[in-house]
């Protein structure tokens, strides 16, 4: 089997990522980020990036590191609002964010790594969304035409992995990450459990050839917003 596997995955990032990129990456909230990778990226101490993710993580976590860095030029995402610092850049103009509805966020992540370079959707007519964007008709009704998305990098989280890169997500932590893998030209994968022998085909998600280089995850898992009952008097 060919190993794609690297020990240290900082000097592995440091070796291809550069200033002014755009890398995107995968997670929902703090679910499926790949932390070891984030952290490796605001240490590497790229700036000027342009970051493609659903949301830019909470303050001091995820991609709120690289926020707190002040390493990233411009945000595409569907959400930013648990973040308050990103907020603050925003207002200030530090920040150019380019706001996408989340199903048209995975589309065109879908698009770019399949190569299709744009496609009409209706979501968003008639929005700040669809300002400066070409509109045809379809069937008597309005869409708006969104470009593919291709990353110079993107960083993403697995629950298994193969040697070969081939990766198995784990229930919600599946999210954009299978997405996020193909539309980067070069893909980082960091996951939680690596087999010595190949996965099986029938449950591999994101086939290898999507995967360039493979790191052990961190195993700390974040909780975005705990939430617990009042205990009961007995």
């Amino acid at each position: 089997m060919a190993s794609k596997f690297r020990q240290d995955a900082a000097a592995a990032l440091a070796e291809v990522v550069q200033d002014g990129m755009t890398i995107a990456v995968g997670g929902f909230g703090l679910s499926g980020i790949p932390t070891r990778l984030i952290t490796a990226l605001r240490d590497s101490g790229a700036k000027n990036l342009t970051i493609v993710s659903n949301n830019m993580g909470v303050d001091g976590k995820g991609l709120g590191l690289l926020i707190e860095n002040q390493q990233v030029a411009k945000v595409m995402a569907s959400y930013v609002g648990e973040n308050k610092l990103f907020a603050q850049q925003f207002l200030s103009g530090e920040l150019e964010v380019e706001f996408v509805p989340q199903g048209t966020l995975a589309e065109r992540l879908r698009a770019g790594g399949a190569g299709i370079p744009a496609f009409y959707t209706p979501t968003g007519v008639g929005t700040p969304v669809a300002e400066g964007k070409p509109v045809m008709e379809f069937d008597g009704k309005p869409a708006i035409l969104e470009r593919g998305i291709v990353a110079d990098i993107a960083l993403v989280r697995a629950h298994k992995a193969d040697a070969e890169g081939n990766l198995r997500y784990r229930m919600t932590a599946r999210n954009f990450n299978p997405l996020a893998a193909m539309a980067g030209r070069y893909t980082f994968a960091e996951a939680e459990h690596i087999e010595q022998d190949y996965l099986d085909p029938q449950l591999v998600d994101t086939p290898g050839i999507f995967v360039q280089c493979l790191v052990e995850a961190d195993q700390t898992k974040d909780i975005e917003q705990r939430t617990v009952r009042v205990r009961q008097e007995a």
